[in-house]
C-alpha cells in the first residue's frame, strides 16, 4: 500500500517496486531474501531440518502451534496453523558472496592483509593479539587473504518500549572484519 502511494508520487521513470511483493522478489533475487523457521515457545528447539514436519517439542513436549480459535458457525474462512514463535534465518553465504561480487568492495575486502599499516599501533582487529594468535594456529586459512574474519555480536530488548509485551527481539549481526576500520561497521556491510 505504501508503495503503491509512492509511485503515484514520483515520476513514472523511477525503478521502484510497484508493491510489497514485486520488493520482497527483488530482495530474493539479490539474496537478501530470508527463511521462516518454527520455534519451540520455550526456545528449547527449532523446527528446521529433520525436525520440520514434527507438532510437539522433542525436550519440553509444548506445541509448535498457537492455540486454535473456534470458528463460528457458517464462516467460510480456511484457518492455516500459525506457529508460537517464528525465527527469520538470513543466509550468510549470499551476503559474502555479494561483497566479493562488486569491484568497489573486492580491494577492501584484502585490505586487512594488503593495505594495513604493520607498526604495532592498534587500529584494526588485524592489530591485535587474538588475531595473531589464530593466523599462528591456522596458517593455512591465514595464508588466503580473501578468506573472511567475521565477528558475533547480539543484544536483546523489547519491541515499543513495553515490558511486559511478550514479543522481544534478538538480532545477531556479523562484523566482516575484512574491511577498512571505518567500512566494517556501516550498515551495507553488516552481514
Amino acid at each position: 500500500m505504501l508503495l503503491e502511494f509512492i509511485n503515484e508520487l514520483i515520476p513514472p521513470s523511477t525503478p521502484l517496486p510497484k508493491d510489497t511483493y514485486e520488493a520482497k522478489k527483488y530482495m530474493r533475487d539479490l539474496g537478501l531474501g530470508y527463511e521462516k523457521i518454527s520455534a519451540c515457545r520455550n526456545g528449547c528447539m527449532l523446527f528446521w531440518r529433520e525436525n520440520v514436519m514434527l507438532d510437539y517439542c522433542t525436550s519440553c513436549n509444548q506445541s509448535r502451534w498457537k492455540e486454535e480459535i473456534a470458528e463460528e458457525e457458517g464462516s467460510s474462512k480456511s484457518s492455516k496453523r500459525k506457529p508460537v514463535k517464528v525465527l527469520r534465518w538470513f543466509p550468510l553465504i549470499p551476503r559474502l558472496q555479494r561483497l566479493f561480487m562488486s569491484h568497489h568492495t573486492l580491494p577492501h575486502m584484502k585490505w586487512h592483509a594488503q593495505g594495513r599499516t604493520k607498526d604495532g599501533v592498534l587500529r584494526h582487529p588485524a592489530d591485535g593479539e587474538a588475531w595473531k594468535a589464530f593466523d599462528e594456529r591456522y596458517p593455512d586459512f591465514a595464508s588466503d587473504p580473501c578468506n573472511v574474519r567475521l565477528g558475533l555480536a547480539s543484544d536483546g530488548f523489547n519491541p515499543y518500549r513495553n515490558m511486559s509485551s511478550s514479543h522481544s527481539i534478538w538480532p545477531v549481526m556479523l562484523v566482516a572484519y575484512n574491511l577498512l576500520p571505518w567500512m566494517c561497521m556501516k550498515q551495507p556491510y553488516l552481514c
